[in-house]
């Protein structure tokens, strides 16, 4: 049996696309879907994503990280769906879907997905970070020179540390470069490394950027390793809501996959 997918990537974040609308695809094979992220033995993502069927609308999403586990919201992933739903022709320019962390707005400008993401309406400000929840939980640290710092190392160290315990955390290094540009570089937990770029991450770097009082800009830039994205929202006292990711989504290629016994 040979499974068909797509690749996409989104700023450098890139994942393995099924579609799974006819629920052949088994969800609880961790096994299987490790394998198809590894880049040495597999396809190679820092995901996989599962396009399916939604009764009430355009379609649902389910996100596993590259070690094989179904993970909270993806913001990258996200963009990279829709563009992916458009290329099933299941929608044109407009989209509304389902995911872990509930509903999704999105649309299609030129080469760029526009998405929505979930309102915010806690941050909480510790002595030399940020702490606060996208979609996914993200510890945001501002500093200089992120250029020189380990991020594997460093980002291992707080994503396993204290307070944040067994569930862990996505952790953010930020440097500012202008007033509303700056530069992130990211290490996610499920991938256990540093990846290109992170959409739930540049959301809560922008956020935190605005409450730390680091900017009063509400159009932020976010400078990641994979290209820029973009962060729009309001805000009304602790509390954020019309938050927008902006960036590219692309198609890399379409393939398949020889199902082996073992999985």
């Amino acid at each position: 049996m040979e499974l068909q997918f797509y690749k996409y990537q989104g700023a450098g974040n890139d994942f393995v696309m099924i579609d799974n609308r006819d629920n052949s695809f088994d969800k609880n094979n961790t096994k299987l879907i490790k394998h198809l992220c590894d880049r040495r033995f597999g396809i190679g993502a820092d995901g996989l994503i599962l396009l399916e069927n939604a009764t009430e609308h355009d379609f649902k999403m389910y996100y596993f990280n590259a070690d094989g586990n179904e993970s909270t919201m993806c913001g990258n992933g996200g963009r990279c769906i829709v563009a992916f739903a458009k290329k099933l022709n299941i929608i044109q320019n407009k989209a509304i879907f389902e995911a872990i962390d509930g509903l999704h707005h999105a649309e299609i400008i030129r080469d760029q997905i526009n998405l929505q993401m979930i309102d915010v309406n806690f941050v909480l400000e510790n002595k030399d970070s940020l702490f606060l929840n996208t979609g996914s939980p993200h510890h945001v640290s501002f500093q200089e020179n992120i250029d020189a710092i380990q991020v594997k190392e460093e980002g291992s160290k707080i994503r396993y540390g204290k307070p944040y315990g067994k569930k862990g955390t996505n952790v953010n290094f930020v440097e500012q470069v202008e007033d509303n540009v700056f530069k992130v570089r990211t290490y996610e937990r499920g991938v256990e490394e540093e990846t290109l770029a992170c959409g739930t991450g540049v959301t809560a770097v922008a956020i935190a950027a605005f409450q730390a009082k680091k900017t009063t800009q509400k159009h932020i830039y976010l400078q990641t390793l994979g290209g820029m994205l973009e962060v729009r929202f309001e805000n009304n006292e602790n509390e954020y809501n019309n938050i927008f990711l902006k960036g590219p989504a692309t198609f890399v290629f379409k393939g398949s996959f020889n199902m082996q016994d073992s999985f």
